[in-house]
């Protein structure tokens, strides 16, 4: 059955998102991007020397992330407590505050490293902040993301013209699709990559069902107004939201796998490799796969 997804108003709480054609823009884990330059101050301590620190023997090197990501916080401090002294560097976190910020910095050398993105976002936030050098350096691990519902045990409970939300950023709305679609309640145009699609890529929507599109702390507040709602495990259980009531979870494709990235003019300095084979240790994928702060909100790579 070929059904048109249809995007419908919902009572206060939730906010009505309208639906555009597809945008090309950096998204983020925590709030909404800005993509345009701003001009705000990295507050870093100064190190004396016009040299940025990745070049600096003995320097320490930050590596940010967006405030208030308790999860990727801890993990920025367990490589800096128990993996980086291995490789001769000294880490520490900084949270900073929107994404333009952090990878300007990154680009500047002002922060040596994020550890909140993916390849696809970065490639969004560099088309749209051209003078920034900046790259993947290598994949860490992989955010809990799945589909949320306080009414119904399985997806296949959900009802005919039910209503779910998805994100109302360009990339998590199409990984939002992705796991409606391995969960079989949609099916998505398959010449559209899978990190490009939105609701307008559907082909196949049998139970009618309905979309809208919130921010990240509107949806988790809005569940008890859906039947349905695809987001970030962190986000839920920061809301106390119970994880059982995540009634499915698919893997996540490569395309959305969470990357250290870094400065593309210091990527081949003595600090920079050191921190990159920091952030490769096995004993990072055995945290990620045993530590409480991190578990169900950041998964390992396998």
């Amino acid at each position: 059955m070929t059904n048109t997804a249809t995007v419908r108003s919902q009572p206060e709480p939730i906010d009505e998102i309208e639906l555009k054609k597809r945008k090309k823009w950096p998204w983020i884990v925590g709030g909404v991007v800005a993509v345009t330059a701003v001009a705000a101050a990295i507050i870093v301590p100064q190190l004396g020397d016009t040299r940025s620190a990745n070049e600096i023997a003995g320097a320490t090197l930050y590596v940010a992330t967006v405030e208030g990501q308790p999860s990727e916080t801890a993990l920025v401090k367990f490589v800096a407590e128990e993996v980086a002294p291995k490789y001769g560097i000294k880490v520490e976190f900084r949270g900073l505050a929107d994404s333009t910020t952090i990878n300007r910095a990154v680009s500047e050398g002002e922060i040596a490293a994020t550890v909140y993105q993916h390849k696809l976002w970065l490639g969004q936030v560099l088309e749209a902040n051209p003078d920034f050098l900046e790259e993947a350096a290598t994949p860490v691990f992989r955010w809990g993301f799945g589909l949320w519902s306080d009414k119904w045990a399985t997806p296949d409970d959900i009802p005919e013209g039910g209503t779910i939300s998805l994100y109302s950023d360009p990339a998590n709305e199409a990984q939002g699709l992705y796991v409606l679609q391995a969960a079989g309640l949609i099916e998505l145009d398959p010449s559209v990559p899978v990190y490009e699609v939105t609701v307008k890529d559907i082909v196949s929507n049998p139970k009618n069902l309905s979309f809208t599109l919130l921010d990240f702390a509107a949806q988790s507040r809005a569940l008890p107004d859906l039947d349905g709602a695809v987001g970030y495990t962190e986000y839920y259980l920061s809301a106390d939201i119970p994880l059982e009531q995540l009634i499915f979870a698919p893997a996540p494709p490569d395309e959305f796998v969470g990357q250290l990235t870094i400065g593309s003019r210091w990527k081949d300095t003595e600090n920079i490799q050191n921190l990159i084979k920091a952030f490769q240790d096995p004993a990072v994928q055995d945290w990620l796969a045993t530590n409480p702060e991190s578990a169900n909100r950041l998964l390992p790579l396998d």
